[in-house]
């Protein structure tokens, strides 16, 4: 596995794969991996002839009071982790290489960013559309890899890549959970033994939102009541929101179906967590704990 931290490169790297037909998939993460990274990088190797996986904590998609010092990094142990999944390729670049002093262009996606994270992340996903850019054109992939915890980051990164005309296809792949069905998260070890305990009502909540979707339910005022009740359950979780959106466009819907994301928002402690189901896409089970 070879490390890579400049642009010219990573340029050099990828013309020589080009030159001789190779398909090349690309994993973005900011580090601190776990099996949902590890996943990415094991679909991006029965789809591609060489994986490149970024670990890049990006300056411009945290806001003022986020937690861009504090975010976890261990760079040795993601090594190992990406080394162990076949990866090929990691770009690994300092904010001064991906960001000049001067720098002042970015791209933006207005409505699909507009509501769940975005209405109070502000500037969050033109950080994240930018870096995906800048990554699009340096490693130039045949596939580029996200997991679908992120919902609106999966759609948002869609909608640049079709409205911009990027050549690559954006695959969404299944959240990985732990076995108490909380989703894997660099967000996790923030949690106290306390805290870690209460989050798993995130995943219960979603659980009895899929219920209630088998029990014909496509009402979304009356699923969404039904899950913020469930969530006061547990005294240590404050909810940031919980709707009901298009799967497309990420807007709130009244009345929902296959495609559409019921989504979530909560901060167990000082910890941000997100989850998320799709209708119509509940093969993988969210265990009942």
């Amino acid at each position: 596995m070879r490390i890579i931290t400049t642009i010219a490169e990573m340029h050099a790297q990828i013309e020589t794969w080009k030159n001789a037909d190779q398909t090349i998939g690309l994993c973005p993460t900011m580090g601190y991996l776990h099996e949902g990274h590890a996943s990415l990088m094991d679909y991006s190797n029965e789809d591609n002839d060489y994986t490149v996986a970024s670990v890049f904590v990006n300056p411009i998609q945290f806001g003022p009071n986020e937690d861009l010092s504090k975010y976890p990094r261990d760079f040795e142990r993601d090594c190992k982790i990406l080394e162990a999944h076949g990866v090929d390729v990691v770009f690994h670049p300092e904010p001064e290489e991906m960001y000049f002093p001067d720098f002042c262009t970015y791209a933006d996606v207005d409505v699909v960013s507009d509501t769940l994270c975005g209405a109070t992340r502000e500037n969050h996903f033109r950080g994240v559309c930018t870096v995906i850019a800048k990554f699009l054109n340096v490693v130039q992939p045949d596939k580029i890899y996200f997991g679908k915890k992120d919902a609106q980051q999966l759609a948002v990164v869609r909608r640049m890549v079709r409205d911009l005309n990027f050549d690559v296809d954006v695959v969404g792949c299944p959240t990985v959970r732990e076995e108490d069905g909380l989703a894997m998260s660099s967000r996790n070890v923030y949690l106290s033994p306390e805290e870690r305990k209460a989050a798993r009502i995130l995943s219960r909540t979603l659980r009895l939102g899929q219920d209630m979707i088998r029990e014909g339910c496509s009402d979304s005022k009356e699923l969404l009541d039904a899950m913020k009740t469930n969530l006061a359950t547990e005294p240590m979780a404050d909810i940031d929101y919980v709707e009901v959106v298009d799967g497309i466009s990420m807007q709130p819907i009244e009345t929902f179906g296959k495609g559409d994301v019921v989504a979530m928002a909560v901060r167990i402690g000082a910890t941000r967590l997100i989850d998320n189901f799709t209708v119509g896409d509940m093969a993988i089970e969210i265990p009942e704990v």
